[in-house]
């Protein structure tokens, strides 16, 4: 009896002790970092002895008092697929290669499937099993650092077109020309989360002696009741302000959708006109309804098609033929609604959109396309001007009227609420999905984001600083490269929700995004391990969220070619001195340059007050004919959107905005 016991117990005790636990990084699929050290960590029974085993090698890890346990392989070249065994852990197909991360805010977000039309065939030919892909699931933590991220739907997946469609156009297209250049294989881990500042992906200590406001912040959002009862609060707000927009609506009970609805004395509106969304002469907050009838014949109606309604402010329920297609909640994204099959009908057909809007003015976004597209190159239909569409497309898309049908909808009063949008709390993402990612050894980091910052660019540059040595010693790679993407061009003016008329900014204005771009700079020429990857030629004006992915990917891996790779690149040009000569400043750069007039140039004198100035590029130089005597200060590109001209002459990349 005893014995039998004894035997209980001690099977009792086996089953009690801590299985292996390793952070969610580590999946079978994974790319380890060639070249470096293998950390390999995770959680076990204090005082627990480990065995890791992975290809040729094994060691043993002994977990502290508190359960952690870590131990680091050696360096190896590339190659596998190899097994990892740690304890009773078995992961399989692991690459040694390089692996990079990706992050920062929405641009680096931005998904293949937004980028589709831009690159159909590529996308459609994406088959590239040695670039993983691997997502963090976002979250928050104002209390202090965590040891692990949550578990993620994207994890280490090959490169395919089904596991690249939601996954980030930037690390994808950057993920597959490392692959191609190198041969070896790609770790593309994406951490990025739209609208953060860059404060929130910084550590509380770096943040503690020169920003002390903003570590209170962090500390007064550390309290999970307050911040569960704000957000219950506001999620009842939402759904009463819902809840009676819907009561108060006319279209809803009065079915303004339905497709035998008499909209005959409803008022023609043009689409960019602003005043269908005021009443009073102020924004109408509240709903919208436009309608307009679209005449389709036998065979466009018999063709699958899907509606692009560009981009629209803010949000929207769309209906064809009084069946809703389609329902966007925010403002960014491309409208692109499938329509039903058999939905459509020969000759009239009616389309309904109700602008539902709680702060700004409702308003569609210009050089977007507003059409149906039928057929097999339905999805090919870019979301911006800058692709010409070919004359088969042209043929078969029904472009749609500027001119829409308007009755008005309800009127709301604003919807109260009060911000705790975690994410953007200083530290709380450097606590939540920085931290746990260390020390997962990392070939670099491509950081992209700033447009948040642009409200208050003066600290930007010390900010990114911080970011970068506090990831460096995170890491503990004092070394580790980092490829800055400056912000693209793009007319500010967009984000207030209040559009101003999109004419050209011609004379000297003081940008938010150009000091912001110059801080970018500015901190890359200080670090010999970052480089600065120029974007002012890859925006749109109309777009926070430009389309070509893939040419951004491109520069940021140039700049990982200089710095991981040694390679000796040509980036974008660099102005190396400047000199005065009267009223002429000649600037010289490091690179040849294309030869002619410079738009863009601007000087001042000892005043302070900027002046447009004309330019001209020959060979290395730039010379600058000054309208003031005297020039102290010169700038170029200094604009949200400027018409940025000056380039290399040998790889046509653009010379970056500048401030000397």
């Amino acid at each position: 009896m005893k014995k039998t016991v004894l035997f209980l117990l001690l099977l009792l005790g086996l089953s009690a002790e801590a299985k292996v636990q390793l952070p969610q990084l580590f999946q079978s699929g994974m790319v380890v970092q060639r070249g470096k050290k293998i950390p390999v960590w995770g959680t076990a029974d204090a005082g627990q002895r480990i065995t890791i085993r992975f290809h040729k090698f094994q060691t043993i890890a002994v977990a502290d008092a508190q359960g952690h346990f870590r131990a680091d392989l050696p360096a190896m070249k590339a190659g596998g697929p190899y097994t990892l065994m740690v304890g009773d852990v078995v992961l399989t197909n692991i690459m040694v290669g390089d692996v990079w991360l990706f992050s920062g805010q929405s641009n680096v977000d931005v998904p293949i499937e937004r980028v589709y039309p831009q690159y159909v065939d590529e996308i459609n030919a994406f088959d590239v099993p040695l670039v993983r892909l691997f997502r963090v699931q976002n979250e928050t933590n104002a209390h202090g650092v965590q040891h692990d991220i949550r578990k993620t739907a994207i994890n280490w997946l090959p490169l395919n077109r089904e596991n690249a469609w939601r996954f980030s156009a930037l690390g994808t297209f950057f993920g597959k020309r490392m692959y191609e250049r190198t041969g070896v294989a790609q770790g593309i881990i994406v951490n990025s989360w739209g609208g953060t500042p860059i404060e929130a992906w910084v550590s509380a200590d770096s943040l503690r002696r020169d920003y002390p406001m903003y570590v209170e912040r962090t500390r007064f959002y550390a309290d999970d009741a307050y911040v569960a009862a704000q957000a219950k609060a506001n999620q009842l707000a939402d759904q009463r302000w819902n809840a009676m927009l819907d009561e108060l609506d006319p279209g809803v009970q009065g079915h303004f959708a339905a497709p035998d609805y008499d909209d005959s004395q409803w008022t023609p509106v043009d689409q960019y006109s602003l005043e269908w969304a005021k009443t009073g002469g102020r924004p109408v907050i509240g709903s919208i309804w436009l309608r307009q009838h679209v005449q389709l014949t036998k065979e466009q109606a018999s063709q699958p098609a899907r509606l692009y309604l560009g981009t629209l402010f803010d949000a929207d329920i769309t209906y064809v033929n009084g069946r809703q297609v389609g329902r966007t909640y925010y403002q960014y994204p491309p409208r692109r609604y499938d329509i039903p099959d058999g939905l459509l009908r020969e000759g009239d057909n009616v389309i309904t959109v109700r602008f539902i809007n709680k702060y700004g003015i409702a308003h569609f976004i210009p050089e977007k396309p507003y059409c149906i597209a039928f057929g097999d190159s339905r999805f090919n239909l870019p979301n911006s001007s800058l692709s010409t569409l070919n004359s088969e497309l042209l043929t078969l898309n029904s472009e749609l009227s500027t001119t829409w049908l308007h009755h008005a909808g309800a009127q709301m009063p604003p919807c109260p609420s009060g911000d705790v949008s975690l994410q953007n709390i200083p530290s709380t993402l450097y606590n939540a999905v920085v931290y746990p990612l260390a020390p997962y050894a990392l070939s670099g980091v491509v950081w992209y984001q700033g447009e948040s910052n642009t409200g208050n660019p003066a600290p930007y540059a010390d900010l990114l600083r911080k970011l970068m040595g506090n990831w460096r010693a995170l890491w503990q790679q004092p070394q580790l490269p980092f490829c800055i993407v400056q912000l693209a061009n793009h007319d500010g003016r967009q984000q207030t929700g209040n559009p101003q008329p999109l004419t050209p900014q011609t004379e000297p204005v003081n940008s938010g995004w150009a000091r912001l771009r110059e801080a970018q700079r500015q901190v890359t020429l200080g670090d010999s391990r970052a480089e600065l990857a120029v974007a002012i030629d890859l925006g749109e004006p109309v777009d926070i969220h430009p389309l070509r992915k893939k040419e951004v990917a491109e520069r940021a891996a140039l700049c990982m070619d200089r710095l991981v790779y040694g390679k000796k690149v040509q980036l974008s040009p660099r102005p190396l001195r400047h000199q005065m000569m009267g009223q002429q400043v000649i600037i010289t750069f490091d690179q040849p340059l294309q030869d002619g007039p410079v738009a863009e140039f601007e000087v001042a004198a000892s005043d302070g007050r900027f002046h447009n100035a004309t330019a001209t590029a020959r060979g290395t130089q730039v010379t600058i004919d000054s309208p003031v005597a005297a020039p102290v200060r010169i700038r170029y590109a200094w604009k949200d959107n400027p018409q940025a001209q000056l380039k290399a002459k040998a790889t046509q990349l653009p010379a970056s905005p500048f401030e000397l």
